[in-house]
């Protein structure tokens, strides 16, 4: 009976130390739920100024409806729109008096071009543009020998211009005259939005490819003849009601985010993604409408985001 009630009284107190070693524990060693939601502000939230925004190059862009395209890749280069283009050649074979005008000059229909001495009847007549437009040639110089065997001046009115693009094999069969393109003319300047207004018939055997002609307006001359370009063939586009460049997503402890700005902070938003294209990413959940983004150089703020939460942890 004593050794039942001795081993008792040991239970009890073994119990109780183990009571108070619990109680005795540093506070440390718990994190309260306020704690970790702090600690989730700190490591989604980042504050920038504007100076460093600019200084990192981080471009800020506005979220919104848009459209995702389905697209084919295409290169190509600009020409004159031979529709809009006249040969100026002599009427009758003489040599050039004088010269009025050069290559690059803007004319109108009936401008003097040269003058000419005619070897028949050693009198001068005037050489005139019979277009108005930009002279992208020209064939004579000053005291040359000309005649109606050759053109003297080359006319192009450049207000518009075609745009030939290359069409591979194996994507013919995708392209057809009316199809959207969306032509890039490297100036920094927004996409030139044209038709395919003619498809050849025939290809070319060194290239295995046929020719795709877009006619583009170019009245503020965007477009030079001679430069290479690119554009994208539009094969189907989706309306999306929001829309952010596909360089703003992140990935964030296995989340997708996005970072958007709000004040002088950038916060990492949990988004859902639905469609994309080679240059946008449809946003079914995370952002909204009118909301600014991170957009280009987004990795930036991700860096930053994870130094601070480094400083802090420390």
């Amino acid at each position: 009976m004593k050794r039942l009630i001795r081993y008792s009284i040991f239970i009890l107190l073994t119990a109780a130390l183990a009571y108070v070693g619990y109680r005795m524990l540093p506070a440390t060693s718990k994190t309260t739920p306020t704690e970790k939601s702090e600690k989730k502000e700190h490591s989604d939230a980042i504050a920038l100024s504007d100076a460093k925004i600019l200084a990192a190059g981080i471009e800020l862009a506005k979220a919104s409806a848009g459209v995702l395209r389905d697209s084919l890749l295409l290169n190509g280069i600009v020409q004159p729109n031979q529709e809009a283009l006249v040969q100026v050649t002599p009427r009758f074979p003489g040599i050039v008096r004088e010269v009025r005008k050069r290559i690059g000059d803007r004319v109108q229909k009936g401008d003097i071009l040269a003058i000419i001495e005619s070897n028949q009847s050693l009198t001068t007549y005037e050489l005139k543009a019979s277009l108005g437009g930009t002279i992208i040639d020209r064939q004579t110089s000053l005291g040359e020998f000309v005649s109606e065997q050759k053109s003297a001046f080359i006319i192009a009115d450049l207000s518009t211009v075609w745009v030939d693009f290359s069409v591979y094999r194996r994507d013919l069969r995708r392209v057809s005259v009316g199809d959207q393109v969306l032509i890039d003319p490297a100036d920094g300047g927004k996409p030139i939005e044209a038709k395919i207004s003619y498809l050849s018939p025939v290809g070319s055997s060194d290239t295995q490819s046929a020719l795709a002609r877009a006619l583009v307006s170019n009245s503020d001359q965007r477009l030079r003849p001679g430069l290479f370009i690119t554009g994208k063939l539009t094969l189907s586009a989706k309306n999306v009601n929001i829309a952010v460049k596909s360089s703003a997503l992140q990935t964030l402890e296995n989340r997708n985010v996005v970072f958007v700005r709000s004040g002088e902070k950038f916060e990492a938003r949990d988004v859902e993604i639905g469609d994309r294209d080679q240059e946008f990413v449809e946003i079914t959940f995370g952002v909204v409408e009118g909301e600014m983004y991170a957009a280009q150089n987004s990795f930036i703020v991700k860096a930053e985001m994870a130094k601070g939460t480094a400083e802090h942890e420390h």
